[in-house]
């Protein structure tokens, strides 16, 4: 808060901050095709950075909320098997050469995913969260999801398919990225 005002930071519930980041996410994607070289890498590493730590922050704190809702655990249930197809291929993508024909190829089909992942929490997830959970409850949400972003692994680890597997392998899985990060800096 600044001077006792919201800042758009602090602004809204969980809904409000996630559907945000899916802005940033279009924008960050849209980058990552329309540059090349050094570029198009540094703009894939910012995506996936933030794909990572989103999809942790989602997967950790917002599908339990989504779970309690009526309906809620088939809807969760597809949201993780989407983000648990697109951990696979965002592994594969960090693999790739970012001027490749394959790199391009199978990032847009990826892109695409993750496009298509977002509209459906916006669609069908949000909603029920909206109408199902306690506003209060929902404001609290966005401070532990951003809690979680900043403890989040920040590669892709398609081995943690559960939001279980995040509270116990995240924490060590976001201490190797960032040595990794730092290293690949240096």
């Amino acid at each position: 808060m600044t001077g006792g005002l919201p800042t758009k930071d602090d602004a809204g519930d969980v809904v409000d901050f996630l559907i945000d980041q899916h802005q940033q996410l279009r924008g960050l994607l849209g980058d990552v095709l329309q540059s090349s070289g050094q570029d198009r890498q540094r703009s894939f590493d910012q995506a996936r950075e933030m794909l990572a730590r989103h999809e942790t922050g989602e997967e950790m704190i917002v599908r339990p909320l989504t779970r309690k809702a009526p309906d809620g655990g088939a809807v969760a249930d597809a949201r993780m098997a989407e983000e648990n197809a697109a951990k696979e291929v965002l592994a594969d993508l960090e693999k790739m050469d970012v001027e490749s024909e394959q790199f391009v190829a199978t990032f847009t089909g990826f892109r695409q995913s993750v496009l298509d992942h977002a509209d459906a929490e916006e669609r069908d997830e949000f909603p029920l969260l909206r109408q199902n959970t306690d506003p209060d409850a929902l404001a609290k949400a966005r401070d532990r999801v951003k809690r979680a972003e900043q403890m989040a692994p920040t590669h892709p680890h398609p081995s943690a398919k559960t939001t279980a597997a995040n509270y116990v392998a995240g924490p060590f899985a976001a201490m190797l990225d960032r040595a990794r990060d730092a290293f690949s800096r240096s």
